[in-house]
């Protein structure tokens, strides 16, 4: 039995989610009908992160335990050939059995794009938030400096978060640069946000409630209380997804690769969103 990573890019526009839902298209689904399709095993693979429908993601690690011995670079090419075109894997690798995508992660990447102009984009309509207003980045910045460290998210949490469960979370690194799509003159808003693990929506909240601050309604210390005040009303809305992308997952040099195979000037060797 071998156990077997892949490292996932696909387009969340047409997806209920990442995870399998009775009805409508995953990623989960789509992967475990291509490995049936191409190894014959009716396997479950398990998912790094769990992502929502129109959510993205560039990085997204799955796993599955398999009795397949096809070379990693056969999978590789099967399961790109098997896959739709909306998602691509990009990556191969074998890690110890007690590996697995979720659980033995140690920390995320995420990322979110705002196209800050007066027009909207017919190329980014799925890929970005339209916000025409002008936005006070260094604002925006000053607050995400206080989302750093180890907080109580529950201000930023999405509704149906499990009220047994901690929403103490870990944020290593969050800050937001004015960037330039190659296609288009217009500035593109990114903000990213690193952190041992995340709440339901709590990108997509703490992004809704920066806008507010870079719109000018909420200052960086009106951020800062709500975070500290840990009341979800006082927040703002929940961006929408399709502005959201997964980046990257790390893990523990305890289950770094055994093998690898895919873009080797890439290093990705590092719920509900």
């Amino acid at each position: 039995m071998r156990n077997i990573a892949l490292r996932l890019e696909y387009d969340g526009s047409s997806f209920v989610g990442s995870q399998y839902q009775a009805s409508g298209r995953t990623v989960q689904a789509e992967l475990e009908h291509a490995w049936l399709r191409f190894t014959g095993e009716e396997r479950r693979w398990s998912l790094a992160g769990r992502t929502d429908s129109g959510v993205h993601a560039v990085g997204q690690v799955a796993n599955i335990h398999t009795e397949s011995q096809h070379p990693l670079e056969t999978v590789l090419r099967a399961m790109n050939a098997l896959l739709p075109p909306d998602i691509r894997v990009h990556e191969v690798w074998e890690v110890p059995e007690r590996f697995h995508a979720r659980f033995s992660a140690r920390r995320r990447e995420y990322r979110y794009l705002i196209l800050n102009s007066k027009s909207p984009s017919a190329l980014l309509r799925q890929r970005a938030l339209h916000v025409p207003q002008p936005l006070d980045v260094a604002a925006m910045n000053r607050a995400l400096a206080t989302l750093v460290g180890e907080h109580d998210f529950a201000a930023f949490a999405g509704g149906g978060q499990d009220a047994t469960g901690s929403t103490v979370r870990f944020v290593y690194s969050a800050q937001c640069v004015i960037t330039a799509d190659q296609l288009l003159p217009w500035p593109i808003i990114q903000i990213d946000i690193a952190a041992n693990a995340f709440l339901r929506h709590m990108v997509r909240t703490i992004v809704g409630t920066l806008l507010l601050v870079g719109a000018g309604t909420l200052a960086p210390a009106d951020f800062a209380a709500i975070l500290e005040g840990r009341d979800r009303s006082r927040a703002g809305p929940t961006a929408p997804a399709h502005g959201l992308y997964l980046m990257a997952v790390h893990y523990d040099p305890a289950v770094a690769p055994l093998e690898r195979l895919g873009d080797p000037e890439e290093n990705f060797d590092d719920e509900n969103l």
